[in-house]
């Protein structure tokens, strides 16, 4: 098997069989036997005598060379009780209390499953609108997103993540303007991306500078118009700010419309590529395009032949699982399999233009990109033909745009997702998004700095003779290798990663793969942070121009708590030096703590006190303590003065304060509940906090000198949860390295976790 370790460390975390106690009960390899054989026995349907064994062990193979891999709920639920196999699901949202929490209800039990779900709230009358069958008045599309929201909050997928949303609202909307600002401190709504659904007419509009119509979605009349190019700046304005709301094209998804007889596209799945009809679902699967290179006359070059076997194995894959689905409502399942769309898709493209010497963004790249996109289609479609002989073309064939043509099995075959966790399992580059950074550094306990690079970076400089950890180190720090002297001029036009790439070289990628794919395309244009409105806008209109479907854009740093925006980040300055290891001098009058790192060790021990339990927990990292805490038991005790004392305690210490001062001042202090215990005497409270900072001081000095510890557990901080919270993350909340932003998505390369809206 291909797997690395560190995908066997995301799988087990994630993926594999736990027991009713949460224990592993599968390997990895048990994990792909069930999916491949679960998959494989949907031929026994349409031909009994169907060799399913060497089905299964062709799809077996196809997954753990890590040519393919399909969407998470198939590797999580297939062959298991749950059995819910797809990604994306599109629910109605119709204007009547009961409909709309019928539709609550529904998300809810797809989120269970771990599927997302896209919801248009178009067909909402905006607030102030009057109920007739209650003489009230309506509150609007957004208070109803909020009750999403919050409904989205109480469930888990799986016991291990928030369900996904996406939030659509037409443009001529009465509730637009609010709408547009919903998000704008990220504080509410934390479990949706939200995108505003544009129309042709309104971007003729906003280029003219004309006033548009807002209509009333119940009436169908005007209830008032806008300038079109004032709400558009408005969408350009909140988006530079924070990165919502993204922007999809309605009129073009419609113009794509498989089967318009059903009803018009209204929305699309959490991350935006698989526009879909209400109650249609559909399960992805990415093609990794790394795995396809081989040695040909002039070097090395795209192995198309065995590009055509993968896709057309993935093509039956995908088409299997609809079959072996099981679906959360009925109503899912009959329309699910009246289109039978499949949304067959790539990763690893940013790894194959390396490997191919070819720049992302270059004239070359959007060639290749287009060739490769035609080519996975044309050939997907062909499979998808020859099934159809065999088992029938989708029911609603005969009313499709396709109708007049030669039958098709499934309505539609490709679909351009983001791909964070697959692509970290197949260890490559995420969907057709540039290469985020190549060179990460992972600190462990004994301050020793491990350097991650990636994979083509570390061999071609390995050839060139350059390669050095130290280098590495340089290139992690700088984030780019544009402004490196050790690194050669002609590496530096091809290993670009996400920044050093233009707005414009990133829709040129988009457009290329959109031209030839039957759903959308997911990608995000990473700004850098001085990034200005007007290259929101260009990218927008570019977008627009080009035959997007839809776009999401995200400006570094825009999500940040400004709180934590200090020293470098915040004012241009260089970091304070670490006031600890100073030499005594008297200390600025605006002298302030060193900032909390994301990411800290150590421990909590319960001490008694006169007046019952206190647990105190001392963290620290390589610099020394960085914060204490305390709390008391339920008997009671002096719960604000140890309070008191524990954040007086961290401060000083971030500040630069002598650890051994904090302790000789606390250490003595005496309370008149005071209680003996086997071990350890304490006086009071501070006495106490004194004595377990002590151990912590002893404890960080084995470290230092490579003494076996106790097994210390990262504590990620309580500023990081919050950012998850408010959807500001820019550090993981579970391993507290930094987080990418894609799909309108955030996704830790580190450990698997995600997280969308």
């Amino acid at each position: 098997m291909n797997i690395s370790d560190n995908a066997r460390v995301v799988l087990e975390k994630r993926y594999l069989t736990r027991d009713e106690h949460n224990n592993v009960i599968e390997t990895v390899e048990q994990l792909f036997e069930r999916v491949a054989s679960t998959v494989a026995g949907a031929d026994l349907a349409y031909d009994p005598k169907a060799d399913v064994k060497a089905l299964s062990a062709a799809f077996y193979d196809m997954m753990t060379d890590l040519d393919f891999l399909p969407n998470s709920p198939t590797l999580m639920n297939a062959g298991k009780p749950l059995g819910q196999l797809s990604a994306c699901f599109v629910l109605p949202v119709e204007d009547s209390m009961d409909e709309i929490f019928e539709t609550i209800k529904n998300a809810a039990l797809i989120h269970k499953s771990g599927g997302g779900t896209g919801f248009a709230f178009s067909r909402l009358r905006q607030k102030g609108a009057t109920v007739k069958s209650t003489g009230g008045v309506a509150s609007g599309p957004v208070s109803f997103m909020k009750v999403f929201n919050a409904a989205t909050e109480a469930v888990k997928q799986g016991g291990t993540r928030r369900g996904a949303n996406m939030g659509i609202l037409r443009v001529d909307h009465p509730d637009i303007l609010e709408f547009i600002d919903c998000k704008k401190d990220n504080a509410d709504i934390t479990n949706f991306n939200i995108s505003v659904g544009l129309t042709e007419a309104f971007m003729e509009a906003a280029a003219k500078g004309e006033d548009y119509d807002l209509v009333d979605p119940k009436t169908r009349t005007v209830t008032g118009r806008l300038n079109a190019r004032k709400v558009y700046d408005k969408i350009v304005d909140a988006a530079w700010r924070n990165g919502e709301p993204g922007i999809i094209f309605l009129d073009r998804l419609n113009q794509f419309n498989v089967v318009p007889s059903q009803g018009e596209i209204e929305a699309t799945n959490p991350c935006g590529e698989q526009p879909l009809l209400p109650y249609e679902s559909c399960n992805l699967g990415s093609i990794n395009l790394s795995r396809f290179v081989k040695s040909g006359k002039k070097g090395k070059e795209v192995d198309f032949d065995r590009l055509k076997k993968t896709v057309r194995l993935a093509v039956h894959f995908l088409d299997n699982v609809i079959d072996v689905n099981r679906y959360p409502l009925p109503v899912i399942d009959q329309t699910t399999k009246a289109t039978r769309k499949i949304g067959l898709g790539v990763m690893g493209f940013a790894d194959l233009l390396l490997e191919l010497g070819i720049a992302y963004g270059s004239p070359e790249s959007v060639e290749l990109a287009e060739k490769v996109m035609a080519f996975i289609t044309e050939n997907g479609r062909q499979m998808s033909r020859e099934l159809a002989k065999v088992r029938g073309a989708f029911p609603l064939f005969g009313e499709s745009i396709y109708k007049d043509g030669e039958p098709l099995r499934n309505g539609t075959i490709t679909t351009i997702a983001p791909t964070g966790t697959l692509s970290m399992l197949a260890a490559c580059s995420s969907g057709v998004e540039p290469v985020f950074a190549f060179s990460y550094i992972k600190n462990v306990m004994d301050n020793t700095e491990l350097v991650e690079s990636n994979a083509v970076l570390k061999a071609e400089l390995s050839r060139r003779g350059l390669y050095s950890e130290e280098l590495m180190k340089k290139v992690a720090r700088e984030g780019t290798l544009q402004h490196l002297d050790e690194i050669p001029e002609d590496m530096k036009k091809v290993f670009v990663c996400a920044h050093d790439i233009t707005p414009d070289a990133h829709v040129a990628i988009q457009a290329a793969f959109q031209k030839y794919t039957d759903n959308a395309v997911s990608k995000t244009i990473n700004f850098n942070h001085d990034a200005t409105r007007e290259d929101v806008d260009r990218a927008y209109m570019l977008a627009y121009r080009s035959g997007c479907k839809g776009l999401t854009i995200y400006r570094d740093g825009s999500r940040q708590f400004q709180v934590l925006n200090i020293g470098k980040v915040n004012k241009g300055e260089e970091e304070a030096p670490d006031c600890a290891a100073c030499e005594y001098k008297q200390a600025p009058h605006d002298l302030k703590p060193r900032p909390r790192p994301e990411v800290v060790h150590g421990f909590t021990e319960k001490v008694q006190i006169g007046c019952g339990n206190l647990y105190i927990t001392v963290n620290f990292d390589e610099k020394g303590i960085v914060e204490v805490f305390t709390n008391t038991g339920k008997a009671g005790g002096c719960p604000s003065q140890s309070e008191a004392t524990a954040r007086l305690v961290s401060v000083s210490l971030r500040s630069g304060v002598d650890v051994n001062t904090v302790i000789n001042q606390l250490k003595g202090i005496r309370c008149p509940s005071t209680i003996r215990q086997p071990g350890l005497k304490v006086t009071s409270c501070p006495d106490a906090i004194a004595r377990v900072i002590e151990k912590v001081v002893k404890l960080q000095k084995n470290l230092e000198k490579g003494e076996d510890a106790p097994l210390l557990t990262p504590v990620v901080s309580a500023a990081a949860k919050r950012e998850v919270v408010a959807g500001k993350i820019r550090f993981c909340p579970e391993c507290g390295k930094p987080v990418e932003h894609e799909g309108g998505c955030v996704v830790c390369r580190h450990c698997g976790y995600s997280k969308c809206g």
